[in-house]
């Protein structure tokens, strides 16, 4: 369905789209303190400046601007990761690369902790979510992938490895953050999480 169907018109001037614009921040930073289901259009429209008629001139409703507010918080997630990627030394030195995901990881969930704690939780109960996460995980995977290749990965099963590698720096990330169990060493953890992921690119 266009968005000419959906009753919702595409800003074309400067003052357009920085309207949307605020309203799509605004989303953003209610979704992150609030949660999705706490939050709804009348707030968004306040906190962005705007009235609740205008909102709907941009979005059918508040799930149009969470479609919106997950792309953003991709963009922000992936757009360092590959900058790190197409960056990569060459001979491939995965004893310097592996910590730097990882750190990456960590800080990425640190700086965005409400937002993506916030949408995580929709992943089992909104399809539309899910498969956004879903996508944002294949593009991650696929462009690492690609990067190895370029600078002269010859090892076998890549993607399988990469992917391997993605959820088990993701799990780090989230103990580190949110779980952060008290018997768990996690420097420990961290330096045998470096030592699988090398060798499981390395042998």
């Amino acid at each position: 369905m266009d968005n000419k169907a959906k009753g919702v018109r595409i800003p074309k001037q400067e003052r357009s789209i920085e309207k949307k614009n605020k309203i799509i921040s605004a989303g953003y930073e209610l979704f992150s303190e609030v949660g999705y289901y706490k939050t709804n259009t009348a707030e968004i429209a306040k906190r962005a400046g705007v009235s609740t008629g205008i909102v709907y001139g941009y979005f059918r409703d508040k799930k149009d601007i969470l479609v919106e507010v997950i792309d953003i918080y991709m963009a922000k997630v992936l757009a360092p990761l590959f900058d790190t990627f197409n960056e990569l030394p060459t001979p491939l030195d995965f004893h310097s690369i592996i910590p730097r995901v990882i750190e990456f990881a960590v800080d990425t969930h640190k700086s965005n902790a409400e937002i993506h704690e916030a949408l995580h939780s929709m992943t089992s109960s909104d399809k539309e979510v899910n498969e956004k996460f879903l996508s944002l995980e294949d593009n991650m995977a696929e462009t690492i992938a690609k990067s190895l290749e370029k600078a002269g990965y010859t090892g076998n099963s890549l993607p399988e490895k990469v992917h391997i590698a993605i959820n088990l720096v993701q799990s780090f990330a989230h103990e580190y953050i949110y779980d952060k169990h008290p018997y768990i060493d996690y420097d420990n953890m961290r330096a045998l999480l470096i030592d699988m992921l090398v060798g499981l690119f390395t042998k």
